[in-house]
């Protein structure tokens, strides 16, 4: 191309200008969007805790011929290989061993699998008016109005006091009973209706409503609807009260996420914050036969609460297992320290913080600035920083690394958006680029546009679900100096 074409090619892209994606796509594109939702449609049924959601890709891992890190034994780290590591049963992570040395970096997409739910007290069963209840904390930023009423069901993984382990799940099939929170009814709600939002329900009255049938009839008893609940417990998983104490059971939406709209267009359900990016961008791995540097996703617990504990972002699972792969990769006779290596590998990586963003809601406009937000159905989108009022806790991204990712979507024909999390001093939120930034990395923020974020009941556009997957799918892919 000459100077002159250059030039007039280039005036004709002058403005930025984003299209809807439906458009875009042919008739077999358009399949694939809806043929690929369903699977994720179908996942996100299920997978609805950061146990669950492990379970599952350590299952579609092994049927792509992934291993655990462990059982490679002696021969070491070669170009090809597929393995995982599994932090406590809540994270994962699962690489593909380029060609180029782990000290040139990785190509990572970070996310997490933890969502916004109610959590069982510790010691949560107790009886008041013939009902018996669970006391509940809730878990992440959630309104909590929108938990009254609504079906919830209850996934638990409890520790026996012989050290014997139960899964439970009550609630999901169609002959489970489900549970419930009550509301107050509006005849007699004047002084709830009086109050702000944010003060109508408070914390300790999310209740969860569980029996309501005495036990036996015994003089000697008491709270015998509380004992009914307890023989319950025991006939089918063991349990005895004590054992809520090494428990961790959830309260979440029940029942299926579904299609929304006469044309299907919408995936609604639970927790797709952030298990849309999650999904994406495993199955973007597992599309990849073979990558130029060492393709990573890492999907991590505890980001709604600020990713600490140790399966956390800011735990140091991450590190380990850069740390082993190094160690493997190494020839015997490698007179560079392994701990080096692994800090020239972290600090020459490039990630992309797989979150999802605010999409402008037309009942909700207002909150954002229309000409710096995502939109539904426009394609992935990409956040240079999140963060609050002044850029508060975020990683920013660098123009230099912004610039590096358009390329490559432009090159494999990605359609792709610019967002960010509302107005200048309207809120705002944080994901773990930046605790994956303190390595050094480069980091960008990039994911699926959402309606309402961290309700039970979330919506994502089937084209943007489907463009994220092939954004994911080509930055893996990616050869970079």
């Amino acid at each position: 191309m000459t100077d002159k074409e250059s030039k007039k090619n280039n005036k004709k892209h002058l403005n930025y200008k984003v299209e809807a994606l439906w458009d875009q796509k042919d008739k077999d594109e358009r399949k694939k969007i809806m043929t690929f939702a369903e699977g994720y449609r179908q996942f996100l049924s299920t997978a609805k805790t950061e146990r669950w959601a492990v379970d599952y890709f350590e299952e579609r891992a092994k049927a792509e011929g992934y291993v655990p890190f462990e059982e490679l034994g002696d021969k070491g780290l070669q170009a090809g290989d597929r393995i995982y590591f599994i932090n406590r049963n809540k994270a994962i992570m699962l690489a593909q061993i380029g060609r180029r040395p782990l000290s040139e970096g990785l190509l990572l997409i970070g996310a997490h699998l933890d969502a916004p739910r109610l959590d069982l007290k510790p010691n949560p069963l107790y009886e008041d008016e013939m009902m018996a209840l669970f006391k509940t904390h809730y878990y992440g930023g959630i309104k909590k109005y929108q938990w009254l009423t609504t079906p919830l069901a209850l996934h638990g993984f409890t520790v026996l006091a012989d050290g014997q382990s139960q899964k439970v799940i009550i609630g999901e099939d169609e002959k489970d009973p489900v549970f419930t929170i009550t509301d107050l009814l509006p005849h007699l709600a004047k002084d709830q209706m009086q109050k702000k939002m944010v003060e109508a329900v408070e914390g300790e009255g999310l209740n969860i409503l569980a029996g309501g049938l005495p036990a036996k009839k015994d003089e000697k008893a008491e709270e015998r609807v509380k004992r009914a609940v307890l023989e319950l417990l025991q006939d089918k998983y063991g349990m005895t009260e004590a054992d809520f104490l090494s428990s961790e059971w959830q309260a979440v939406p029940a029942g299926k996420a579904r299609d929304i709209g006469f044309d299907r267009a919408y995936v609604g359900g639970y927790g797709q914050d952030d298990r849309v990016c999650c999904f994406t961008a495993v199955e973007a791995l597992f599309s990849r036969k073979e990558v130029d540097r060492t393709a990573v996703v890492l999907l991590v617990d505890k980001e709604e609460t600020g990713s600490d504990s140790n399966t956390g972002m800011r735990s140091r699972f991450f590190e380990h297992a850069i740390a082993e792969m190094i160690y493997a990769s190494l020839p015997q006779d490698e007179l560079i320290p392994p701990e080096l290596i692994s800090r020239r590998c972290l600090f020459a990586s490039r990630a992309l913080s797989a979150d999802v963003t605010v999409a402008i809601d037309p009942n909700y406009e207002g909150v954002l600035d229309k000409r710096n937000a995502a939109r539904m159905g426009y394609g992935v989108s990409i956040s240079k920083y999140t963060g609050s009022r002044g850029k508060y806790g975020t990683s920013e991204a660098n123009a230099e690394f912004v610039g590096e990712v358009r390329r490559i979507f432009e090159q494999a024909g990605i359609h792709w958006q610019s967002g960010e999390l509302g107005k200048v001093d309207q809120g705002g939120g944080g994901t773990i680029a930046q605790f994956l930034a303190v390595y050094g990395m480069d980091v960008l923020d990039c994911g699926v546009p959402l309606l309402s974020m961290h309700a039970p009941f979330e919506v994502a556009h089937k084209c943007d679900i489907y463009e994220t997957y092939r954004a994911y799918q080509a930055f893996l892919a990616a050869s970079l100096p």
